[in-house]
């Protein structure tokens, strides 16, 4: 059996993301499925799939995906916990960088509680930064701790010249497992806010 990692693919763009339980539910990021009119993933052992956009939240930068019967052959990852990390933790970027399928990439942690801003220009508290190699390709893809549990969705990069220069951000997965488990139990993406 292969981890559950997918290649995330529409007309428009193309990006990766992972399963998350046996009912076919996968996460990526907002903006890699943002504008999408259908969206198609591919597991390793090549099956492709159209996949239901159930939410899209741009406010933390996810999107929660829909399958009917992934194959066998594809296990779902096991969810950690973000709250406890540390720099110098090591950690596994796995996703599709400029097309290359499944393509897994080592680094640490290099920050913790970074801000970073979402596709609706919000302010994401308590992200990863990872020197963990993030291109175009990787967003939706999984952060895992070294017992392979997923950490943190790949989502951003600052770079001057658009490539890897070693400062990553993936969203942590504390602030994403409540929203997902919102929007499986057939609900629809909600944050508290305070407007003056």
């Amino acid at each position: 059996a292969s981890p559950g990692v997918v290649l995330v693919e529409h007309p428009g763009g193309l990006g990766s993301g992972f399963l998350i339980d046996e009912d076919g539910h996968i996460l990526t990021n907002e903006h890699v499925v943002d504008g999408a009119s259908g969206v198609t993933v591919t597991y390793a052992d090549g099956t492709e799939q159209r996949a239901k956009v159930l939410a899209e939240d741009p406010t933390i930068d996810l999107a929660v995906l829909e399958v009917d019967a992934p194959p066998g052959s594809a296990k779902p990852l096991p969810l950690g916990q973000s709250r406890d990390l540390t720099v110098g933790d090591p950690v596994i970027a796995i996703g599709n960088p400029l097309g290359f399928e499944r393509t897994a990439t080592t680094g640490i942690v290099s920050a913790v509680k970074r801000n970073i801003c979402s596709p609706n220009q919000s302010s994401i508290a308590n992200a990863i930064q990872t020197d963990a190699a993030i291109n175009q390709g990787n967003s939706g893809g999984p952060l895992l701790d070294r017992r392979g549990r997923v950490i943190g969705i790949n989502s951003q990069i600052v770079s001057q010249g658009g490539g890897f220069e070693g400062i990553g951000f993936a969203v942590p997965i504390d602030t994403v497992r409540p929203v997902a488990a919102g929007v499986i139990a057939g609900g629809q993406p909600q944050h508290a806010w305070l407007g003056i």
